[in-house]
């Protein structure tokens, strides 16, 4: 089988932590490598603009650790010349280890541009932005991965073809979502598609699967029926960071794929207060509380706290009164039977997929449509 490797670097395991926009920042993904510190943990997106022009709040964004290996980082851009400039400027400066590109995000706010999802639609303009990343790290040894989705809907698929595009062109190692856009996520991820990719690329570069991996037992059963040689965690490990030591449990071949119990309700209340003070390290409190209000709602979802109780956790505003929400409960309640597949983060879905004006009309085109007006995604 082939082994995942990112650089230098083989993890104790083929996961990799889905960079997840507002939720992968530094503290969260200090908190999955708590449980399995040997992974790849990819930080959150940010343009590739946004780091040629100096953006505050992306330098904030783009924020590693002493100890964080590899310093994963996923990138958004669609012109070449952008993306090839920005990847060669993380490597100057010594900000990265390894690149990821976004071709994957569904957001209107960013097809409508052109971005994300909507690139693999121009098979030559998907080429030029992954040889211009791919020549830009090479001087630096940074690895370059991608990230897709099956395409814009069923009557436009692209995922074989982006697989063999990334190959050619020197990726190391894809990723496919296997929804499409317009499903963004609704339905069940299609894990056929997954399959195809591996044929299509043989071994000429590592396939990841992403896409409905709640437990651990999930990752095996993917792994096991399209080939797949590794597997990308998104909304599973939302309020449940240690799903990454089940894994690796699982995918070492070692009894008790999905054996454990769930944490006791103090258990989680533990784990919760820890994130939660790494957040206002990392961000003041005022600002962090804000944040951690979403992953409050997560810990506690599938576990029999009550209406109050979880209306309470969602207004919570400092330290302090997590401290005292936290002691309300009942530390020796358990998980309802299930409750590791109740949906954490998106589900909606279909939805119309946005694109620039006739943006399919010349899908052989090389010309990036302007994205400059999604600055805002990286706080520009």
């Amino acid at each position: 089988m082939t082994t995942l490797r990112i650089g230098s670097f083989t993890p104790s395991a083929p996961v990799v932590l889905a960079p997840m926009a507002g939720v992968t920042d530094a503290p969260f993904r200090a908190m999955c490598r708590r449980f399995a510190p040997g992974l790849v943990y990819v930080n959150e997106m940010v343009m590739a603009a946004a780091i040629l022009h100096g953006n505050t709040k992306t330098t904030q964004m783009m924020t590693f650790t002493p100890d964080e290996r590899p310093r994963s980082l996923q990138l958004y851009g669609n012109d070449p010349d952008v993306v090839g400039r920005a990847v060669h400027l993380l490597g100057e400066r010594d900000l990265a280890d390894h690149v990821d590109l976004n071709f994957g995000c569904p957001a209107a706010k960013v097809t409508r541009r052109g971005g994300g999802a909507a690139v693999p639609a121009h098979p030559n303009l998907l080429r030029a932005v992954v040889r211009a990343a791919v020549s830009a790290a090479r001087p630096f040894s940074i690895p370059v991965t991608a990230k897709f989705r099956m395409g814009l809907d069923d009557q436009l698929l692209t995922h074989v073809r982006t697989a063999e595009i990334c190959a050619e062109e020197g990726i190391v190692a894809v990723a496919l979502h296997a929804r499409t856009v317009e499903q963004h996520y609704s339905g069940l991820a299609r894990w056929a598609a997954i399959a195809e990719v591996v044929d299509a690329v043989g071994d000429d570069v590592v396939v990841l699967g992403n896409g409905d991996i709640w437990a651990a037992g999930d990752a095996v059963a993917m792994m096991s029926a399209t080939g797949c040689h590794g597997v990308v965690i998104g909304r599973g490990c939302l309020g449940r960071p240690w799903l990454f030591a089940e894994l690796v449990t699982a995918l070492s071949g070692r009894e008790g794929e999905d054996g454990r119990p769930a944490p006791a309700l103090g258990d989680v209340a533990a784990v919760m207060t820890d994130h939660a003070r790494l957040l206002v390290d990392h961000d003041g409190e005022h600002v962090a509380m804000r944040k951690f209000r979403k992953h409050a709602s997560w810990y506690l979802t599938g576990y029999p706290v009550g209406a109050e109780a979880r209306r309470r956790f969602s207004m919570v505003s400092s330290l302090d009164e997590l401290d005292d929400l936290c002691a309300m409960l009942d530390c020796a309640a358990v998980l309802v039977p299930g409750g590791e597949r109740i949906k954490r983060g998106h589900t909606n879905g279909p939805i119309r997929v946005a694109l620039p004006d006739g943006y399919l009309d010349d899908v052989d085109s090389l010309v990036a449509p302007d994205e400059s007006d999604v600055m805002a995604l990286s706080g520009g």
